[in-house]
């Protein structure tokens, strides 16, 4: 009888198969100052995920399919350059797309940077990119530590996002760390758990801690939280940043 993870991962790759048949993107953001430090960029958007984050905004990107041709967004990315300095890939999950790295070898022939948002669970295409020079900066998301993993993704494979994680701290590549936080879902304890394995591991960076705001529904249709979150109870070394 497969074992939990072995049944996890023949879901993801049944996923990855339906993605690469069609067409991945989902949508495209034209113009955005945010989303990549420092740098004027449009967002790519990649429809699917292996992840079911209750408090994720992004369910019409998550449960459809995409609606734009690669074509037509480097067609898009065509006629943005000089005009923007990156390319942001998120999603859904960008990462499960196996075409993703000839997409960025035509999106960095470009001219352009790219920035990669991943939850990490793919730590084989992610080790690829970066092996070809691709990314310029990543966004990881820990979203929680190895207990609480399954319960707030719906995904078992943490030994892949700790694969990427090891993976970023050894590379060159600039990266950053972020959780989602939804006080009646992790708790100080929680995080104080990120933050230390983060600091034992020689992550040296900011640490961004983003609050759950219920401004649109989310997958999990939750409401905002009712339990206190005391921010002074948070121990770490670490430079911290509230989103």
């Amino acid at each position: 009888m497969a074992n939990a993870n072995s049944l996890s991962n023949q879901h993801d790759t049944a996923l990855k198969g339906v993605l690469d048949k069609q067409t991945p993107v989902y949508d495209i953001t034209p113009f955005s100052a945010l989303d990549y430090p420092d740098h004027l960029s449009a967002i790519i958007w990649f429809a699917g995920c292996n992840m079911r984050c209750s408090y994720c905004y992004n369910g019409d990107i998550v449960f459809s399919k995409g609606r734009r041709s690669l074509d037509e967004v480097l067609g898009f990315l065509q006629k943005r350059v000089g005009l923007l300095e990156g390319v942001v890939l998120s999603g859904g999950e960008a990462t499960m797309f196996s075409g993703l790295t000839e997409f960025c070898r035509k999106i960095k022939a470009l001219g352009f940077k790219i920035k990669l948002d991943t939850n990490g669970t793919y730590p084989e295409k992610i080790k690829e990119l970066i092996d070809e020079h691709l990314l310029d900066y990543v966004a990881l998301d820990y979203k929680a530590p190895q207990a609480k993993f399954y319960a707030i993704t719906k995904n078992k494979n943490f030994s892949d996002f700790d694969k990427s994680l090891a993976l970023l701290l050894k590379e060159s590549v600039c990266f950053e760390v972020r959780t989602t936080l939804h006080s009646d879902l992790l708790n100080v304890e929680d995080i104080n758990e990120i933050a230390h394995d983060l600091e034992q591991r020689g992550y040296s960076g900011t640490y961004y801690i983003q609050d759950f705001i219920q401004d649109v529904t989310t997958i999990g249709e939750i409401a905002n939280p009712q339990t206190d979150f005391d921010k002074n109870k948070v121990v770490s070394k670490l430079p911290i940043e509230y989103r």
